[in-house]
C-alpha cells in the first residue's frame, strides 16, 4: 500500500508538472520573452522526466510483487488508481495555470536579470519567496474561460492531443501490467513501454508541437489575439484531461496488445 500511495504521488506530481509546463507559453508572450521561456520549459520537463525515473523502479516492483505472491486480484484496481491520479495531477495543474503564468512570468523576468537559474535560485530564496509567491495566487473559476476563440483553433488540435495524451499516460503501465500477465515474458513485454511512448513522443513533435509554436509566433508578432494562444492552452489542458480519462478506457486493450505483440516476438 505504501508503494502505491508513493507511485500515485509521483504521478500526481508529474501530470500537475507536465499540465503547467503549458503556461510558459503564455508567460513567453506576455513577457515577449520566448527563448528564455523555451529554456525554462526544459526544466520543467527535466524535473519532470526525473520524477518519472523514480516512479517506474516503485511501479514495476508492485507487479513484481503481485508476481511473487500469485496476487492478481487488486492489480487491476492498482492500475486504475494510478490513471486516475493522472487525471488528478492534470485536474490540479490546470487549476494552478493562471496563477503559475504570473509566476514564470516573474521567473523569466528574473531569469533575465540574474543572468543564470543557479543566481536566479539564489534570488529567490533570499527574497521571501512563500510571500511573493501568495501575492501572485489567481483564484481559479470558469470566468478565466471567458473570451476564448475556440473557432479560431482547429479541431483536430483538440483530438490529436487528447489521442497523444491517452497513449503516453498508459504507455508504461500497460507494458508493465503485460509483464504480470505473461509473467514467463515480462521484461520483453516492459521493454515495449519504450516503443509506445516514443511513438507517441514523435506524434507529439510532428503533429502537436509545430502547431502550438505556429500560435505561438504569430501571437507574439501581432498577428493573432492573445485570447487565441489562451484558447491553444486551453486546448492543450483540455486534451490532457480528456486523454487521461480516455486511457481508463483502453487501458486493458493495451496491455493486452502489448502481450500479443509480446508473445509474436517471443
Amino acid at each position: 500500500m505504501e508503494r502505491l500511495l508513493i507511485v500515485i504521488l509521483f504521478t500526481t506530481t508529474i501530470h500537475m508538472v507536465d499540465t503547467l509546463s503549458y503556461s510558459v507559453r503564455l508567460a513567453g508572450i506576455r513577457t515577449k520573452r520566448l527563448a528564455m521561456a523555451i529554456s525554462l520549459f526544459n526544466i520543467i520537463v527535466l524535473i519532470s522526466r526525473t520524477a518519472n525515473m523514480i516512479q517506474a523502479p516503485l511501479l514495476g516492483s508492485i507487479v513484481d510483487k503481485a508476481i511473487n505472491e500469485g496476487d492478481f486480484a487488486f492489480l487491476l484496481h492498482d492500475f486504475r488508481w494510478i490513471i486516475f491520479s493522472a487525471t488528478l495531477g492534470s485536474l490540479i495543474g490546470a487549476a494552478l495555470i493562471p496563477s503559475f503564468v504570473v509566476i514564470f512570468s516573474k521567473g523569466i523576468l528574473g531569469l533575465e536579470k540574474a543572468g543564470s537559474i543557479p543566481q536566479l535560485i539564489g534570488m529567490v530564496i533570499f527574497q521571501k519567496p512563500v510571500a511573493k509567491i501568495k501575492k501572485s495566487l489567481v483564484k481559479p473559476g470558469l470566468s478565466l474561460l471567458k473570451g476564448l476563440k475556440p473557432e479560431k483553433i482547429p479541431p483536430t488540435f483538440l483530438v490529436l492531443n487528447l489521442i497523444i495524451t491517452s497513449i503516453s499516460t498508459i504507455g508504461v503501465l500497460a507494458a508493465i501490467y503485460a509483464g504480470a500477465l505473461v509473467p514467463q515474458y515480462r521484461i520483453t513485454a516492459s521493454q515495449l513501454s519504450g516503443i509506445i511512448n516514443g511513438a507517441a513522443t514523435i506524434l507529439l513533435a510532428v503533429v502537436v508541437d509545430p502547431q502550438a509554436a505556429i500560435i505561438t509566433d504569430q501571437t507574439l508578432q501581432g498577428l493573432r489575439q492573445r485570447q487565441e494562444a489562451n484558447t491553444m492552452v486551453a486546448f492543450l489542458v483540455g486534451g490532457k484531461i480528456l486523454g487521461t480519462l480516455l486511457s481508463q478506457v483502453v487501458f486493458l486493450w493495451a496491455a493486452k496488445t502489448v502481450v500479443l505483440i509480446t508473445k509474436i516476438i517471443a
